[in-house]
């Protein structure tokens, strides 16, 4: 009978400590698992989280994400328009230039997603509360493609006078909620020069 009793208690005794060890494990393990979400670097959800970083927040990943693609089919158009003979010189010195300075800001915005560990722009052409004005749809494009001479003049800076407006615009919300210092100094830029090119553009269009 003491036999017994002494072997129900033993057999008491290696549950509860058996317990106790999985609630701590239990407990460890949810530490391990949050600690990395809030305070780690890594991962794509840490660094998507707002003010994921002292030097950035949410709009300036955002505004990468997006003025990236948004560069690129201004880039794409601009190469259409140098690719086509008997366009006049002042055109495509302009879509030299917009090809110039953008190609670069590209890298630069690519670098920055690159050092916050975020990836590129995924699933679709917004974000909350975001998007990218003055892109040009497929069918746009392959009407600027097949246009000719003083047409595609016409189609081209009619276009891209649209696509600069959405990227003032997209440039002018990072103005305003950025954080990050030479994401704002590239949209200070982006407004300045882009208006200019809008009114190149529109005096461009007046005289055909």
């Amino acid at each position: 009978m003491n036999t017994k009793i002494r072997n129900i208690s033993i057999a008491a005794a290696l549950a509860a400590s058996l317990g106790l060890a999985g609630c701590a494990a239990g407990s460890n393990s949810a530490g391990g698992n949050t600690m990395p979400m809030n305070h780690g670097s890594s991962g794509p959800m840490a660094s998507m989280m707002p003010d994921a970083n002292d030097d950035h927040n949410q709009s300036d990943i955002m505004f990468a994400q997006m003025m990236i693609p948004h560069h690129a089919q201004a880039v794409e158009m601009s190469d259409i328009m140098l690719a086509k003979p008997g366009i006049p010189a002042d055109v495509t010195s302009l879509a030299t230039r917009i090809k110039d300075a953008q190609a670069p800001e590209i890298k630069t915005m690519t670098d920055w997603l690159k050092t916050w560990n975020v990836p590129g722009m995924m699933g679709g052409s917004s974000m909350p509360g975001h998007s990218m004005g003055g892109m040009v749809d497929e069918e746009g494009i392959a009407k600027l493609k097949s246009a000719s001479g003083t047409e595609a003049v016409r189609l081209f800076l009619t276009q891209m006078i649209g696509h600069h407006e959405g990227a003032i615009t997209m440039a002018k919300q990072e103005i305003s909620a950025g954080k990050y210092p030479a994401a704002i100094e590239l949209c200070r830029h982006i407004v300045t020069s882009q208006e200019a090119e809008i009114v190149e553009m529109k005096a461009l269009l007046a005289g055909l």
